[in-house]
């Protein structure tokens, strides 16, 4: 059977796109392949109890299947160009975040109806940062949490379960060109045509994405990598900013190097948790709305951006290898306490134990400078007091630590103002074109591809 559209990958971006192809043309003949589970039968196996860290699944839950990398994620809208990718250099900022919005009434539709919409413009934050050489970034932010995510993308499902062909556990191998708006996409030896394919695979698709590129001589770019630790603190540290501003995207220049940290999703009573991959694991952070899944703690990142030169290309992989570093040493993640961290000693289970911040993830105590490379860490720590001059309390010798925390980003894809590949009826949009690279950018771009070829179909 040849369908109108193939649709390669189940995350925010291929979501939007097939809801809103069927929302444009009801006959369209729409096949999403996803190499993961549905949603119902994603289950990551860690309970505290028996599992108490990642035993690398084959194919991650947490990484994988309907709702893709975001679906157990924190539930973080945010609405601005100012970061989370580059999509209004490709559509223009006004048409960025008009798609950003219909987004948010979208998951307001289908079930996000009680979730907060929170605002940086013109709060007290910003002028407290300014005055410490910290640049808080403009944004509108919708927190639907972990729990009221997973309800909206149930809904989702249930509205397009009838309406298009869902194949899951289909990794695709290969895609072949037979002529414009003509391809072949493979999954082992079962082979699906269609008139139009669009590549949405996430971030955990990267090294697949550069393979797609390469057999159908697509050029990509090399992209950054960014590298550094989770912190965790009581949650009374950074109350005043997260009941104000929820989630406070924050930019120091540190002056021993002068490079740019950025605090990154912040998960106010949240808890800390496991990512695998490619096959490494590495440490993010969840939170809910619901109040009685509400921890002690709030936990946000502290990252570094690495941009390389030539001749070296691969950001990435300079990425895991860090990674793998905290791996050998701990057999998952390390985590440190910052006190312990700036005497140059090791933490120990006594030490974590001893301290007045209880953890939220099961990691090995360790040391973070056997695994981190100087110069980062040195940034990080810097960065560490510049926070506490905002939120005091932030230095202090109890906040835990968690490494390695690493947002690796696609190539950049060689994509058009439409997000089409110099091939016809090809499209790459989501966090595995490198354009994007949040909840937000990866849906809108969905949604301005769906509406691209709903048109050109039609005519």
């Amino acid at each position: 059977m040849k369908y109108d559209v193939i649709i390669v990958g189940a995350g925010p971006g291929g979501i939007f796109s097939a809801l809103e192809l069927t929302r444009k043309n009801k006959e369209l003949n729409i096949l999403v392949l996803e190499a993961g589970n549905p949603l119902s039968k994603r289950h990551c196996p860690i309970d505290g109890v028996n599992i108490r860290s990642c035993i690398s699944c084959p194919s991650c839950d947490i990484m994988k299947g309907f709702g893709g990398a975001g679906a157990f994620s924190d539930g973080k809208y945010n609405i601005t160009n100012e970061f989370g990718g580059n999509l209004h250099e490709y559509v223009g900022k006004q048409e960025a975040l008009d798609l950003m919005n219909y987004v948010d009434d979208i998951n307001m539709e289908y079930g996000g109806a009680s979730a907060r919409k929170f605002s940086t413009a013109n709060s007290e934050l910003k002028k407290r940062c300014l005055q410490h050489e910290l640049h808080l970034l403009d944004a509108q932010v919708r927190h639907l949490g972990t729990d009221l995510n997973y309800i909206i993308l149930e809904n989702l499902y249930k509205e397009l379960e009838d309406t298009i062909d869902w194949k899951f556990h289909s990794s695709v191998t290969k895609i072949e060109k037979v002529s414009d708006h003509d391809y072949k996409v493979y999954v082992g030896e079962t082979v699906y045509e269609c008139d139009t394919c669009i590549i949405s695979t996430g971030r955990s698709g990267s090294k697949w994405m550069q393979s797609i590129c390469d057999n159908l001589n697509i050029e990509t770019r090399s992209n950054r990598v960014d590298i550094g630790v989770r912190v965790e603190l009581p949650a009374a540290v950074f109350e005043d900013i997260t009941d104000e501003v929820y989630e406070s995207k924050i930019i120091y220049r540190t002056e021993k190097f002068q490079d740019k940290v950025r605090t990154f999703c912040m998960n106010p009573r949240g808890i800390v948790v496991n990512e695998n991959t490619n096959g490494v694991i590495t440490v993010n952070g969840h939170s809910y709305e619901d109040k009685g899944c509400f921890s002690e703690n709030t936990n946000f990142a502290l990252l570094v951006s690495n941009k390389f030169t030539e001749p070296f290309k691969d950001s990435n992989e300079y990425g895991e290898s860090i990674a793998r570093l905290s791996n050998m040493l701990s057999g998952g993640v390390l985590v440190q306490r910052f006190g312990d961290l700036i005497r140059g000693q090791r933490s120990t289970q006594s030490r974590i134990d001893d301290g007045f911040v209880t953890p939220t993830l099961n990691a090995t105590p360790g040391d973070l400078s056997l695994v981190i490379p100087k110069r980062q860490l040195d940034d990080i720590i810097e960065m560490l007091y510049a926070l506490d001059k905002i939120a005091p309390g932030t230095a202090s010798d109890d906040t835990l630590l968690y490494g390695v925390e690493v947002k690796f980003y696609n190539l950049q894809v060689d994509v058009d103002n439409q997000l089409e590949t110099k091939h016809k009826g090809l499209y790459v949009i989501g966090d595995c074109s490198g354009v994007t690279h949040s909840l937000s950018h990866a849906s809108a771009s969905g949604v301005y591809v769906a509406r691209k070829v709903a048109a050109d179909l039609q005519k």
